[in-house]
């Protein structure tokens, strides 16, 4: 009478911890079905917008997934403290018990070997998209100095010009233009004739633009070295640890199963 009643306490005991397990399980479940769950695209991309789409969805998902991973793992926690308490008092598995924990050990190794598989397919995915990063951000510099270099043909090419000078000269002395707009010719006007007089001037506008664009261009680069270095570590490791841990998990219960085969006294 007094066996039944102390093993009631840790029946109970074990029968939350492995409630508590299951719904942190199914629930975890559940939110990797809707993350995996692929979102609608849009129609109008074409073939290189769509795989960068592609590559920042799968950054997006694999690393949501990490971050959510130690909710089963906690779960799982629960599920074997459960079973080690029932193993402690003296319970036989039977019924759902028994169902539970060669479903938790199967579940552990899956999940090990997915997390170590997201390891891969994470930090490979970030590793692309900062290479289309870096290509962007290279093609935009590009552009830039391209852009700069026609302009400052276009200001020698005017500022030889009497022409235009001769007309921009009217526009201000003529009183058409007023207020700001006035002060802007006159500034153009000043920088034209300084122009003219010393084309080095304009040369030296031009270099220290170009240095102000590609000193912009290499801190943007090193910052996404950095962005990149930082969020591959992060993900990598953690999606890591998490798949030993999985698997370490799965491994303890096989070992908890086999030393807890033993032969009947005599």
């Amino acid at each position: 009478m007094k066996a039944t009643t102390s093993r009631q306490p840790s029946s109970v005991a074990a029968g939350i911890f492995q409630l508590v397990g299951v719904i942190m399980i199914l629930s975890s479940l559940i939110d990797y079905a809707v993350l995996l769950f692929p979102p609608v695209t849009p129609t109008n991309l074409n073939p290189e917008q769509l795989q960068l789409l592609g590559l920042q969805q799968t950054v997006s998902v694999t690393t949501q997934l990490i971050d959510r991973g130690i909710i089963p793992m906690v779960g799982l926690a629960f599920l074997f403290a459960g079973f080690w308490i029932d193993s402690n008092s003296g319970a036989t598995k039977k019924g759902l018990s028994g169902i539970l924990q060669p479903g938790a050990l199967a579940l552990s190794v899956l999940l090990g070997i997915a997390f170590l598989g997201l390891t891969f397919v994470n930090v490979n995915s970030q590793r692309l998209l900062n290479q289309r990063t870096v290509e962007q951000i290279s093609t935009r510099s590009q552009q830039a100095e391209t852009q700069l270099k026609d302009r400052s043909q276009q200001v020698a090419a005017l500022a030889q010009d009497p022409r235009r000078l001769s007309e921009l000269d009217q526009a201000i002395s003529s009183g058409r233009v007023q207020g700001q707009q006035r002060d802007q010719l006159q500034a153009i006007k000043q920088q034209l004739e300084q122009f003219k007089q010393d084309p080095k001037a304009l040369e030296q506008r031009v270099k220290e633009a170009q240095t102000q664009i590609r000193s912009e261009r290499d801190q943007t680069l090193k910052q996404s070295r950095q962005d990149l270095i930082k969020s591959s570590v992060r993900s990598g490791v953690s999606s890591l640890l998490l798949g030993l841990g999985y698997l370490g998990i799965a491994f303890t219960g096989v070992s908890g199963l086999v030393g807890g085969v033993k032969p009947p006294r005599r």
